[in-house]
């Protein structure tokens, strides 16, 4: 499948595949849409201790924090660097672990422009690293993040009890429905932590059912750019 590097509308890049119409990121704005999703409505929103209550806050180790992502398409590795930059910010450790049934190519990577429009050009070589570490082994690229990426398929997720927040970043609905169904979100459920969350960019009704229909409590939220609603859901007890 033919796939082209694109600017979107913030001046961040992302990959475009021609043949689905469809895009790694926003085409509103690659960089704007993953702090909206899923840094403030995820990683900052679980990081408030204002938020925490019950077992929310059992990753809380003494004074420092560990908290283990599941990011659902690692794609061109965009999500997982901001998340490494925040966790430096936040005082926090991560242990980052990326899906991906396709990898992007290295010079494919070597195209994107995350660390110079995050202006992060001192942090570019973790940048590299993300995508140069082998798969499906555990690597410490920075002092407080970790990263696991796993070469398979959504569908092949068998964890329990094991994140407190996941990335759902798949390609959307329209050209890949298989990966927005109730036994995807299912394994999400049963993957998550008790008080742990999932984000995701769709705000479509049959994603919102399905999350809900395996045990979600689920609420809709202004969405980033482009678009008018995202979906935030949490593990109950």
């Amino acid at each position: 499948m033919k796939r082209e590097v694109v600017i979107t509308a913030d001046g961040s890049s992302t990959i475009h595949l021609p043949d689905w119409n469809e895009q790694y990121h926003s085409k509103h704005g690659a960089i704007q849409e993953a702090y909206h999703v899923f840094i403030k409505h995820g990683l900052h929103h679980f990081c408030n201790p204002e938020l925490l209550h019950g077992a929310e806050s059992k990753y809380v180790s003494g004074s420092h924090k560990t908290i283990a992502v599941l990011e659902i398409g690692f794609g061109t590795g965009l999500n997982a660097f901001i998340t490494l930059l925040e966790a430096e910010k936040l005082n926090i450790a991560i242990d980052y672990f990326g899906v991906e049934g396709y990898p992007v190519l290295m010079d494919e990577i070597n195209q994107l422009n995350y660390p110079a429009e995050l202006q992060a050009r001192e942090k570019e070589v973790y940048f590299k690293q993300l995508h140069e570490v082998s798969w499906n082994e555990k690597y410490a690229i920075a002092k407080n993040f970790s990263l696991e990426k796993q070469n398979r398929f959504f569908s092949e997720i068998k964890e329990t009890d094991m994140y407190h927040i996941v990335y759902f970043d798949a390609f959307g609905a329209r050209v890949q429905p298989e990966l927005w169904t109730e036994s995807i979100f299912l394994k999400m459920y049963k993957a998550l932590k008790i008080g742990g969350l999932l984000v995701t960019y769709s705000a479509k009704g049959s994603v919102r059912r399905a999350m809900e229909s395996v045990g979600f409590k689920v609420e809709r939220l202004p969405g980033p750019p482009g678009k008018r609603e995202m979906l935030r859901a949490v593990k109950k007890v």
